[in-house]
């Protein structure tokens, strides 16, 4: 299948979504409500993702949404565009650029195309699986097989107990080389760059998930849920920079 269309469709979508957003980052005046999981929105989170909802709706109109903040459209569609406009709220409002914006598009329900775009920093990287990017350049997962050497990430340490088991994850993070709380998306750029190595999610949605997958694949790197299992869909997500690694990994948190 050839996704140039698609890649060249989603960058754009990147751009003018990063437009949108960035006059809004770190704005004193912006009003920041609770939505009824206990989660922030702004009008950033809202006003982007019917942003892409229009564009894509205008270049594809047979194809699906699913979105955070809008819900879905035609999900049983063959293709099915993925969205969370800002991947990282609670830093949005806060003021620290380790967010982003999400991208995926799904063939047939699995992810074959993601973008994670920091509109801030102006990154934005593409995956499809065999390749990523960032900002057009190919970049690749690091060579680390071992913990002691490994640079691990999560968005909360607190959701580690949360969620999954807490002693475990404890154990884990223990033999870290480096612990960061550098999350969300972003923390998966870094993976797929090279510049840390795993990175935890014991609880997700399904479009925090959907444009992980093709981007850490494409870099080398193994994403699956808690267990090894699959990806997309699961409720949590371990991606790690080579096989080696991932398989300490998932021994230590299970």
């Amino acid at each position: 299948m050839d996704l140039t269309p698609y890649r060249t469709f989603t960058i754009e979508l990147a751009i003018q979504s990063g437009d949108f957003i960035r006059p809004l980052f770190a704005s004193p005046g912006l009003a920041v409500e609770t939505k009824a999981d206990a989660s922030p929105v702004t009008l950033a989170d809202r006003g982007a993702e019917e942003l892409l909802r229009d564009l894509i709706r205008k270049k594809f109109p047979a194809h699906g949404i699913i979105g955070e903040e809008f819900g879905s459209e035609n999900p049983e569609a063959e293709f099915v565009w993925v969205l969370d406009p800002i991947d990282g709220t609670k830093s949005f409002i806060t003021g620290v650029p380790l967010f982003g914006t999400l991208i995926a598009l799904l063939h047939r329900s699995q992810p074959v195309l993601g973008c994670i775009h920091q509109p801030i920093l102006r990154q934005l990287m593409l995956g499809d699986g065999t390749t990523t990017t960032l900002n057009g350049r190919p970049v690749r997962t690091r060579a680390t097989t071992h913990l002691a050497a490994a640079t691990v990430l999560t968005s909360d340490l607190a959701n580690l107990a949360r969620y999954q088991n807490g002693p475990a994850c404890e154990r884990l993070l223990a033999q870290a080389k480096l612990v960061r709380t550098w999350g969300d998306c972003y923390g998966y750029l870094l993976v797929a760059a090279g510049w840390a190595d795993v990175m935890l999610d014991p609880i997700m949605n399904p479009w925090d998930i959907a444009a992980l997958v093709p981007i850490i694949r494409g870099a080398g790197g193994v994403i699956t849920n808690w267990t090894s299992g699959p990806a997309y869909p699961a409720e949590a997500i371990i991606a790690a920079a080579t096989p080696e690694l991932h398989a300490q990994v998932i021994a230590a948190v299970n």
